[in-house]
């Protein structure tokens, strides 16, 4: 899954790609450099990202939407509203990659089950501007899982069909650097609960908190694409269904050599 920020203020790509070409021609390109899905996200969920009105982020992402889906590409919408998921499967998205997993918007679950489309289901607590605030767990691979799995009950009591859901794990939303680490140490937990796995560790804070120089200053978001792709090699390894990156090509090659490396896969 390529990411595709439509917004002014994301971490490490805010403000390239506003422009509706620009963000047609990223999308395209990243599709040439191995993606099967194109993210496109209109409101910025790093950590104290002020929410644009529903108005903005539709404003942003219906055109970029309809321009991939014309050009033949499976999209993917990233939102937690729900007259924003209609939108954009109206446009002819066909996944609503819902970061709240139902909880940031009450119409979200219902509205997914009408459409009948794939529902990506994240783990989350907050919003944002205060998600940091919520990182107390008493075992968080167990809570993680746990929290995940009364969200995949809600969505299948509103009448999304359990088929059509996959489950992410949250990285860097109400965790710590070393809960992140914990996490995904664990995939096995989460594979327990029955649905494909999506990881998105993509140039993410916790990886520059690893990368650090010696005087304690972060790696630089679009310098651990390195990084991003060794997470992604082993999320594979570990039977992720998916991962979600913003440089296609490396963590794509990374995908194979783990798909490679496999027992029983010598013929490729």
């Amino acid at each position: 899954m390529g990411v595709l920020n439509v917004t002014p203020d994301s971490f490490s790509d805010g403000g390239d790609y506003l422009d509706r070409d620009a963000a047609v021609h990223h999308g395209l390109a990243l599709r040439g450099h191995g993606a099967d899905l194109v993210d496109v996200g209109g409101e910025s969920t790093r950590p104290g990202a002020e929410r644009p009105s529903e108005v903005e982020e539709l404003r942003r992402v219906l055109p970029v939407v309809a321009a991939l889906v014309e050009e033949g590409l499976v999209v993917s919408v990233d939102t937690m509203r729900a007259s924003v998921a209609r939108a954009a499967v109206e446009a002819g998205a066909r996944i609503v990659n819902d970061v709240s997993g139902g909880l940031a918007d009450p119409a979200m679950l219902a509205t997914v089950a009408e459409l009948d489309v794939a529902y990506v289901l994240m783990h989350w607590r907050a919003h944002s501007v205060t998600m940091q605030q919520h990182t107390d767990y008493d075992d968080v691979v167990e809570d993680v899982a746990d929290e995940l799995s009364r969200q995949l009950d809600a969505a299948v009591a509103a009448g999304v069909a359990s088929e059509r859901i996959a489950i992410d794990p949250g990285i860097g939303f109400s965790k710590t650097a070393d809960q992140n680490w914990e996490v995904l140490a664990r995939l096995d937990r989460l594979h327990a609960l029955g649905r494909p796995v999506l990881v998105a560790t993509s140039r993410k804070r916790f990886l520059g908190h690893l990368l650090a120089d010696e005087d304690g200053t972060l790696r630089a978001p679009k310098e651990r694409d390195a990084a991003t792709s060794a997470t992604s090699a082993l999320a594979a390894a570990a039977g992720a269904w998916c991962v979600r990156v913003h440089d296609v090509r490396s963590s794509a090659d990374a995908v194979r050599v783990a798909a490679r490396w496999r027992p029983g896969n010598a013929d490729g």
